[in-house]
C-alpha cells in the first residue's frame, strides 16, 4: 500500500467486529512504533496489551461512558504509558526546558502515529482514547508510579469504516515566513 493511502485510509472506528486480533499484529504494530524518533533516543513509551476477558472487562469498565460504547466489542485495548522524568530531561535530573516531561507525551504522540499506521496497513482498525480512570487503570495493569497513563487504543477488525472527517487545508493552519 503506498504511502498517501495508507494516511487517507486510517480512520478512528468504533464498532468492532467480534473477532480475535492475531498477536503477531500487534507485535508488529508495536515493533513499527519503536522506530519512531524520541528526545535524545530516550525510548519512554510503554505499551501494556489486554486481550484477555476479565482484564477487558476491567480496562473498559476505567474508560468513559462514551469510550465504554465505542469499544464495547474490541477484542484488544492497548494502553500506553511514558515513563516520567526522562525524555525532555538532562542527567541530574533537570528539564531541558519549560516543556519537561511534555517532551515524553510528544515522543508517544510520534509512537502511536507509527503504530495506528501499521495497523491500518494489517487490515486492523484503531481508536484512540483519552478520557479515562489513571489510577483504576494502574491498579488493574500493576503499571508503576514511574510511568504515566497517556491513552487506551482500541483495536480489532472494523464493522464499518466510516467517512473520513473534514480536515483542515494548509492555509487555514500554516504561517509562511519568506523573509
Amino acid at each position: 500500500m503506498e504511502f498517501q493511502d495508507l494516511l487517507e485510509k486510517r480512520r478512528s472506528v468504533r464498532q468492532y467486529k467480534n473477532q480475535k486480533v492475531e498477536e503477531e499484529k500487534i507485535k508488529k504494530m508495536i515493533e513499527a512504533a519503536i522506530l519512531a524518533p524520541s528526545w535524545k533516543n530516550s525510548q519512554v513509551t510503554r505499551y501494556y496489551v489486554v486481550s484477555g476477558e476479565e482484564t477487558l472487562k476491567k480496562t473498559k469498565a476505567a474508560l468513559g461512558e462514551l469510550n465504554q460504547k465505542n469499544v464495547c466489542d474490541a477484542p484488544v485495548l492497548i494502553v500506553s504509558t511514558i515513563v516520567l522524568n526522562r525524555s525532555g530531561f538532562e542527567r541530574d535530573g533537570n528539564p531541558s526546558n519549560e516543556l519537561g516531561n511534555g517532551w515524553g507525551y510528544y515522543d508517544c504522540g510520534l509512537q502511536h502515529m507509527n503504530l495506528l499506521l501499521k495497523a491500518t496497513e494489517l487490515g486492523l482498525s484503531t481508536l484512540v482514547m483519552g478520557i479515562r480512570d489513571a489510577k483504576k487503570i494502574k491498579d488493574t495493569l500493576n503499571i508503576p508510579e514511574t510511568e504515566a497513563v497517556v491513552s487506551v487504543i482500541g483495536v480489532g477488525y472494523s464493522e464499518e469504516i466510516p467517512q473520513m472527517p473534514k480536515r483542515k487545508t494548509v492555509e487555514e493552519i500554516t504561517k509562511f515566513f519568506e523573509e
